[in-house]
């Protein structure tokens, strides 16, 4: 019995490669995109709460203030 065996030519061997590791190039690129993208938005909501904090401590102190010059 003759087995027929799938011969794959050299250059559709070098094809699928390219196309590997293009396919793997995408996936690592789209890895840190989505990582920065988080970092970008956990940035802004931190710096966000610093700022509203900043706005109370401000207020508190302008309250503060006023009662002082009241008394």
């Amino acid at each position: 019995m003759n087995q027929q065996r799938d011969h794959i030519s050299r250059a559709e061997i070098r094809k699928d490669a390219v196309q590997d590791s293009v396919d793997a190039t995408i996936n690592a690129v789209a890895a840190v995109g989505s990582t920065v993208t988080g970092a970008v938005r956990q940035i802004a909501h931190t710096l966000g709460g610093l700022a509203t904090e900043l706005f109370e401590i401000r207020a508190a102190a302008r309250r503060a203030s006023s009662e002082h010059l009241d008394d």
